[in-house]
């Protein structure tokens, strides 16, 4: 595997603003960020302002796992 396709396997720590305001809508995308990003590899900061959704996954599926939460009816927008 050259250098440049084991860059694309690295995962990292993502973090996206959301809408997400409560542990009942944690609730309601637990099963999709299960699915997608895998048990133990997510996490909310509902204290923050900006409800903070941490993500270590690959970097090219941000934009999918964006669009697949605002699917469900939540803002969702990567910050780092």
């Amino acid at each position: 595997m050259t250098k440049a396709n084991n860059t694309l396997l690295k995962r990292e720590i993502s973090i996206f603003r959301t809408s997400v305001n409560s542990k009942c809508d944690i609730k309601n995308l637990k099963p999709l960020l299960n699915h997608l990003i895998g048990i133990g590899n997510w996490s909310f900061d509902l204290e923050d302002s900006e409800k903070i959704l941490r993500i270590n996954n690959f970097p090219n599926m941000n934009n999918f796992i964006a669009k697949e939460i605002k699917k469900m009816g939540f803002d969702c927008i990567e910050i780092f």
